[in-house]
């Protein structure tokens, strides 16, 4: 058994060791593929939907810094306006800004051609040259096979302060977090409308010396990834101070608020289900947010350095190692309850120090690499031991069934370590045997002597089970049991003594109830050795024919004394080691020290009277 252990452990080693191999194999190839432009993975979708949450967590009132005017659905069932709306309303939306004092103002309108109405394009030409800075989109796209770049015409151009890009970009997952920060046309670099925002505001130089990796703005390196900014959003649709673009038009909002635009930055854009320019973002699969506001989110974000960025390839991998040396620890664990506890606890305590350094660092660590690696490190080694050990359980059961009662099966099964059953201990051993059973079976036809001995090694049986004893074997009508293995039994001579006079009762009881259906002679009985002493107890024989069983003097003592019981006329006899541990609890009476067959020393011998009263 103590090999079968050692094995089955070792294999189980094995299987730890192989499946926390390919997790870090797996999972640290997925986290390099994910990192590649474009490319979509299981865990890269844990991560997102993980910084996502953790983003919600963190919920902040925005700065007072931008305000939008949104060109919303109450908007075009006031004016009636189908879009694009007439360039000389524009117009009058952007002076209503201007009379507002702000400080700058993004028109999140793509004005690449003249409109039907020349006095409605010089209008707004005009309009923007009396805002203070306006900022106009411009758009970088492919057509026929040639770039080609989206601009205001001329005349609005020239009024304008600064030309953005203002793309929005979702990521594989259909969830909008980041925003493309520059673009290339011709060799002139366009950033993103939301740093020439943030400039004006900061009263900075516009962004310079752009990489994928990061852009110079207001005197530090802004951290990009594969060219786009990693917006760090407020709240969301909603959050920022919203005023429908009709109630500036006719002046509604100046009256009830006057300082509503005062050294703002407004951003005068798109809200209107109609237009669809509205976006998942972190905050929100269903409620989408405006492309106007997520501009919003990003000009605060650049404002006030809020930045975001992922840990580098190398950290994951760290990460992702650190986690299977805590799997390999919490498999050290034997109980479920414990492992549960730690492996939760592990993942519970990663994810707030995960949520810390977001919150604290604007870092974003990995998530599903580490914690699907501690979780399935555990999850399949745990399985997989508890099939073994179900296996192991029910071997054990159908071994020791033929033993002990079934209860102490089950108590024999929370035993953890079972290689200790192999031991050298302290046991009383009972050997009894049929009276002339030999001479008995020469009379008896096969079949009746099995019709005899059945229900009569039954009845035996089922009283050493009472009290705890251990049946070692059967040789024909002799019964060999022990008591004190393989669980400790306090008291275990007492409860061998009991036993033996408990099997003269059921001796009696059995006579009765058989008699008349079996072929009992008038002198059936039996004979009853009990000695007490160091023996070895274990497993012994191939794994396929295990037995558990008793090897020692004192066993070949107990079946001497089993003999004896014939010479001394008396059916229980006990040894004077049996006799100096039981004296206060039964009746004995001392025969002789005798010189038993095998034995060179002389041994007390004592009869068993019974109980005391």
């Amino acid at each position: 058994m103590n090999q079968f252990r050692g094995r089955s452990r070792g294999k189980r080693r094995f299987f730890s060791l192989t499946i926390l191999g390919v997790l870090v194999v797996l999972f640290l190839g997925l986290e390099t593929i994910g990192r590649l432009p474009g490319r979509m993975t299981p865990l890269l979708r844990v991560d997102l939907a993980t910084e996502d949450f953790l983003m919600r967590l963190h919920v902040s009132p925005p700065p007072q810094d931008v305000v939008i005017v949104a060109i919303d659905d109450a908007s075009f069932a006031w004016t009636g306006y189908q879009w694009p709306w007439p360039r000389a309303y524009l117009a009058k939306i952007v002076d209503a800004i201007t009379a507002g004092e702000p400080q700058a103002v993004g028109v999140d309108v793509l004005l690449s051609e003249r409109s039907d109405d020349p006095a409605g394009d010089q209008a707004l030409a005009e309009a923007v040259a009396r805002a203070p800075y306006v900022v106009l989109p411009v758009l970088r796209f492919e057509q026929g096979g040639a770039e080609t770049l989206a601009q205001p015409w001329p005349e609005l151009r020239a009024q304008a302060d600064a030309l953005g890009i203002a793309p929005m970009v979702l990521d594989e997952d259909a969830v909008l977090r980041r925003l493309p920060a520059y673009t290339t046309f011709n060799g002139e670099i366009f950033y993103n409308w939301a740093f020439y925002l943030a400039a004006r505001r900061m009263g900075v130089s516009p962004p310079q010396n752009p990489s994928p990796e990061g852009v110079n703005f207001a005197g530090q390196r802004v951290p990009l990834e594969n060219g786009s900014l990693l917006v760090n959003f407020y709240g969301p649709a909603g959050t920022f101070p919203t005023y429908s673009a009709v109630s500036v038009a006719e002046g509604d909002v100046l009256r009830e608020h006057p300082d509503a635009f005062r050294d703002k930055i407004v951003l005068l854009g798109a809200t209107a289900l109609t237009l669809q320019d509205l976006y998942p973002t972190p905050f929100s699969a269903t409620k989408r947010t405006a492309g106007v506001e997520i501009t919003a989110n990003a000009v605060e974000t650049l404002i006030h350095a809020r930045y975001l960025r992922h840990a580098p390839l190398w950290v994951a991998w760290l990460l992702t190692v650190v986690a299977v040396t805590v799997a390999w620890g919490v498999l050290t664990v034997r109980a479920v309850w414990k492992q549960l506890l730690l492996v939760v606890g592990g993942v519970l305590g990663y994810l707030a120090a995960v949520y810390l350094v977001f919150v604290h660092g604007g870092l974003w660590l990995p998530v599903g690499g580490p914690a699907l690696t501690l979780l399935f490190g555990v999850f399949f080694p745990s399985v997989e031991r508890a099939v073994v050990e179900e296996m192991e359980k029910r071997r054990v059961r159908q071994l020791f069934s033929r033993f002990i009662s079934p209860a102490m099966v089950e108590r024999l099964l929370e035993v953890e370590d079972l290689s200790a059953l192999n031991r050298r201990a302290n046991l009383s051993i009972l050997f009894s045997d049929i009276r002339d059973f030999t001479t008995l079976a020469e009379s008896l036809a096969p079949e009746d002597v099995v019709s005899l001995l059945n229900p009569y090694l039954e009845a035996m049986t089922a009283v050493i089970h009472r009290y705890g004893g251990t049946v070692d074997k059967y040789e024909g009508d002799a019964i060999l049991a022990f008591f004190g293995a393989p669980l400790p039994l306090p008291n275990h001579p007492k409860q061998a003594v009991e036993a033996a006079l408990a099997m003269q009762e059921a001796l009696r009881a059995f006579k009765e109830r058989w008699r008349g259906k079996l072929p009992l002679p008038e002198d059936f009985d039996i004979g009853i050795g009990v000695s007490t002493g160091e023996v070895f107890v274990g497993l012994l024989g191939p794994e396929d024919r295990l037995n558990y069983t008793v090897i020692g003097d004192r066993v070949n003592l107990a079946a001497r004394l089993q003999d004896a019981t014939k010479r001394y006329h008396w059916p229980i006899l006990i040894d004077d080691r049996t006799a100096a541990l039981v004296e206060d609890a039964f009746e004995l009476e001392f025969v002789e020290s005798a010189y038993l067959k095998g034995k060179t020393q002389a041994v007390g011998i004592y009869k068993v009277l019974g109980k005391k009263t």
